[in-house]
Parts: structure tokens; C-alpha cells; sequence
């Protein structure tokens, strides 16, 4: 190659490093890495002994504490009336319904009849006797002859006796044609119609008695024993009232299938609750001292309730408790934690083992 063409190559290369060195400039620092003690801040709550109310809630149904069922003391005899309706309240002695009493009012004329034909015979008898014991004294008949007319006059009084049993049975059968309310009650079934042949011992009426009803709710063995008689009891109705009941009885054994006893609740105040309905009931069982603690205190998590402690070098460990009731946004601890040992109250849920937190001064919930 020639001078001169070196030459003119090598200037444009120099032009272009020279341009590059006076452009240049130092490389910037690297980024200052994150922060890798951020924290999350937190409030503590301290747990607080306090009365709380002892519920115990259990599925039931609406039953009439005493219901009657009623029907006629006769067969073969029709039903001439009805007189009540489901739903009606009746009073003591009131008459429900009546039946065809022609028969049974042929019945009593023929009782009545033989009775007075029981008493014609008897005084016929009688006085025959007193004039066969006047002959007797006289010496004017023998002893058999008085003997016989005494004994005739005795069967005569003995036949009179059976005929007025007899009138008694006829008026006691006319006195079952009218079915009459045997107590203050509400007529709760109805299952007859007029027209219909009744028979001994059918069911035609069914009578709540004083119209009181009841709540019969099943409670496991371990809660049963909790209960006495007198204990209150909230029903929940389907209008979404409360109704108040009272425990009057408690059974007195259990179901061997489902281990399982009843509790007895009568009701003061129904209101729209009906039987057969089922029902929700929370039993009362007096107050008794608890840990509380905020309800956002507690976490759920794997099926276990946990609390968050936080630790001197300000990160938490979990710790496992048992919880019961729950009352007004705070929840019972009623083991794992003691009554000087706080957690975190809020912001446990975004917790987990090891955070590190940040703790704000006297926010401690009450």
C-alpha cells in the first residue's frame, strides 16, 4: 500500500476514538439494595377476665305440651253435627259435635218402660206378701206358701233393681251422643265429617289442652347435664321474633342410637310458632368468668385457631389456642394464653411465623 492511502484510512479511525474518549463518562453506582427490614405495624391487645353468658344452642321442633284425643264411646252410630273447627279455643264442657240419637232415644223409653213395669210388679209382690203373712200368723196357711210369696216378692224387687240399671245404661249411652270438650283447649286436628258411622275408640278430635305448646330440643349427653329445670330459652320464630320458653322438664335417658336427650321448654308467648314447626333454641345458663380477647386477634388456619406473640426482637410466633364463646366482637380463650400475655390484635391475619413487625406504642386494645 501506498503512503498516502495509509494515511487516509487511518485518519477517519482516529477521528472516531478520539470522539469516543471525549464522551465518556464514569459508570453510575449500582442500586442500594431494598430495605430488608420492613415490617408490618401492629396493634397488641392484653386478654381481659370478664362475666360472659353461657348459651347453648340446639335444634328442635314445636310440639303441644299436652294434647288430647278425642272420640265417642259408641259404635255403629252416625254423626248427626260438628260443631268446632280447626283452630277454634273451646272451653271445659263445650259440646264438639253430636250424633243421631233416635235409636238411642228408643232405647231409653224401653228402659224407661221396664222399669215402671219392675215397680208395678214389686208392689203387686209386696203387698201379696203381706197378706200371706198375716194368714201365716192366723195359722191359715203353711210355711212353704209364705216362704214361696216372700221369695217372690224378693225377685220382684230384684228384677226392679236390674230394670233400673238398665235405665241408668240407657240414659249413660244417650249422654255419649254429644262429645263434649273435657278441658280449656284449642282444636289443633279435625277428622270427622256429619254424616260419617263412627265406632268405638276412632279419633275425631284433636285437642291442644290450654292451648300451651312447648319447644323439644335435642341435646347432646355432655350438654344435657348442663341443664335444670327453669332454665330460660330464646326460640327463634319464622318471622324472625323470639319467643320465650322455660325448661320444665329435662328426660330422664338418652336415645342409645344418637346419644342424644330432649329438654322440655313450655312456651309463654307462642306467637306466630305452630307444632310440628322446627325451631331454633339458645338455652340461658347463667354467666361465667372468661379470657376475651378481639376477634381479630385469633386466626384460622388448618383447622386450628391461632395468636400471634411478638418476640424482643420484634418478630411473632404463632401460638395454638382453644376458643369457645363468642360475645359483642370478642372471642373466650379458653386455653393456650395466659392472662398477662399479649398479641397482636390487628393485622394477624397477614401474619406468619417469623414476620418481623413493627409495634405502635400504646395501642394496646383494652
Amino acid at each position: 500500500m501506498k503512503p498516502r492511502s495509509f494515511r487516509a484510512v487511518l485518519a477517519p479511525c482516529l477521528a472516531v476514538l478520539l470522539l469516543a474518549g471525549c464522551n465518556s463518562d464514569p459508570q453510575p453506582a449500582a442500586a442500594a439494595p431494598a430495605d430488608a427490614g420492613a415490617s408490618l405495624s401492629v396493634n397488641l391487645a392484653t386478654p381481659q377476665t370478664r362475666s360472659l353468658a353461657q348459651r347453648l344452642t340446639a335444634s328442635g321442633s314445636i310440639a303441644a305440651q299436652e294434647e288430647m284425643l278425642l272420640g265417642v264411646e259408641l259404635s255403629g252410630v252416625r254423626v248427626a253435627e260438628v260443631l268446632v273447627d280447626v283452630g277454634e279455643a273451646v272451653t271445659k264442657g263445650q259440646v264438639l259435635l253430636r250424633l243421631d240419637t233416635r235409636t238411642l232415644h228408643s232405647e231409653q223409653r224401653q228402659a224407661d218402660a221396664a222399669v215402671a213395669e219392675a215397680e208395678a210388679a214389686l208392689a203387686v209382690a209386696r203387698r201379696n206378701n203381706e197378706r200371706m203373712a198375716a194368714l201365716r200368723e192366723k195359722g191359715l196357711t203353711s210355711a212353704r206358701d209364705a216362704d214361696e210369696m216372700w221369695a217372690a216378692a224378693t225377685q220382684a224387687e230384684a228384677r226392679l233393681t236390674s230394670a233400673r240399671a238398665q235405665r241408668d245404661a240407657a240414659a249413660l249411652r244417650l249422654s255419649f251422643a254429644e262429645l263434649r270438650a273435657p278441658d280449656d283447649g284449642l282444636i289443633s286436628r279435625r277428622d270427622v265429617q256429619p254424616g260419617q258411622v263412627v265406632a268405638s275408640g276412632d279419633q275425631l278430635l284433636r285437642l291442644i289442652r290450654h292451648g300451651r305448646l312447648e319447644w323439644r330440643g335435642n341435646l347432646p349427653e355432655a350438654e344435657l347435664v348442663r341443664v335444670r329445670e327453669g332454665t330460660p330459652v330464646q326460640v327463634a320464630g319464622p318471622d324472625g321474633r323470639t319467643a320465650q320458653a322455660q325448661v320444665r322438664r329435662v328426660a330422664a335417658s338418652l336415645d342409645a342410637a344418637s346419644r342424644t336427650g330432649i329438654v322440655y321448654a313450655t312456651l309463654s308467648e307462642p306467637g306466630q310458632l305452630r307444632a310440628g314447626m322446627f325451631a331454633q333454641g339458645e338455652l340461658q345458663l347463667g354467666e361465667s368468668p372468661a379470657l376475651l380477647l378481639p376477634l381479630a386477634a385469633v386466626v384460622q388456619r388448618d383447622g386450628h385457631s391461632y395468636v400471634f406473640q411478638v418476640g424482643a426482637d420484634q418478630r411473632v410466633t404463632r401460638k395454638r389456642v382453644e376458643i369457645g364463646r363468642v360475645d359483642d366482637g370478642r372471642i373466650e380463650i379458653v386455653s393456650g394464653l395466659e392472662a398477662n400475655q399479649a398479641v397482636v390484635a390487628r393485622g394477624a391475619g397477614f401474619l406468619s411465623e417469623g414476620d418481623r413487625v413493627r409495634v405502635i406504642a400504646g395501642t394496646a386494645a383494652p
